[in-house]
């Protein structure tokens, strides 16, 4: 009637279809909520995304062909005869020093330096009490100075304490050396005890990939995928012929594969450009 109001709530009460809608609100979360959620969901589906298209493009991996890796072996043996490490080293102890020093430095720069080093400290005692300062000043040269020293003097410290002042001669005793990893194990058992083991430097770990030996990415993987398509009796100068070849033929970014010797049995993988 005119003149009559809609009736109003009591006070303090809402109307039944204030109280659905706010019951509705309550089982759901917000606008904003649900939109911050699904941002923070995105990174997360993308990835899962491109990791499955990676799974459905990407073919699987065929080991080589051991026919093929004998050839190449035949011909990187006839390419680099001799071929060993080329950090100068008179015993074991300095083996794994120069090793140690030639992370991120050339085997040249390590050469120019370690006369000098192991003048002044010719045993794993001597190393393990030098001064850090006095360490770092004669190693500067070869980069990141301040941990090699500190690796040098802990490694030798741990050599003194519990194998007797001698460099251990099995890959686990040489990975429980502070700032010993595989690689420079490797380096030591091959080189100065003649215990077979594959080096994963940079030149190694590019060119496994690139002669479709193998397709790890990460060193360690890299080194047991080798294991068993390279002989074993050969690991230790399948990968000193491999260093010598990414120096003098495969380079990173431009391989010269017009003169490289192994260009038959090379399936060149990821290269884009070569001379």
């Amino acid at each position: 009637m005119p003149g009559t109001g809609r009736p109003r709530a009591t006070p303090g009460r809402r109307s039944a279809g204030a109280a659905r809608k706010a019951e509705v609100r309550g089982t759901h979360a917000s606008k904003g909520a649900r939109t911050a959620a699904k941002r923070a969901a995105r990174p997360a589906r993308a990835l899962e995304a491109r990791r499955t298209a990676r799974a459905r493009g990407r073919p699987r991996f065929t080991p080589p062909d051991p026919a093929r890796v004998a050839a190449m072996l035949e011909i990187l043996e006839r390419s680099h005869p001799g071929a060993s490490t080329a950090l100068h080293h008179e015993n074991p102890l300095q083996l794994l020093i120069a090793t140690i020093l030639s992370a991120q430095c050339t085997d040249e720069r390590v050469n120019m330096v370690t006369p000098a080093l192991f003048a002044r400290y010719p045993d794993a005692a001597s190393l393990a009490g030098a001064q850090q300062a006095d360490l770092e000043t004669m190693i500067r040269s070869t980069g990141f100075f301040r941990n090699k020293a500190r690796s040098i003097r802990e490694c030798c410290a741990d050599i003194v304490a519990h194998h007797g002042g001698e460099v251990p001669r099995t890959m686990e005793a040489l990975l429980a050396l502070r700032g010993v990893g595989r690689k420079t194990a490797n380096v030591v058992l091959g080189n100065a005890y003649g215990i077979p083991g594959i080096v994963v430097d940079t030149h190694v770990q590019r060119l496994s990939r690139r002669l479709g030996l193998t397709r790890e990415t990460d060193p360690v993987k890299i080194e047991f995928a080798l294991m068993p398509v390279v002989p074993r009796e050969r690991w230790t100068v399948f990968s000193h012929w491999l260093i010598l070849h990414g120096r003098q033929v495969c380079a990173a970014r431009k391989p010269r594969c017009s003169v490289c010797a192994l260009a038959p049995h090379c399936p060149r993988v990821g290269v884009t450009a070569s001379q």
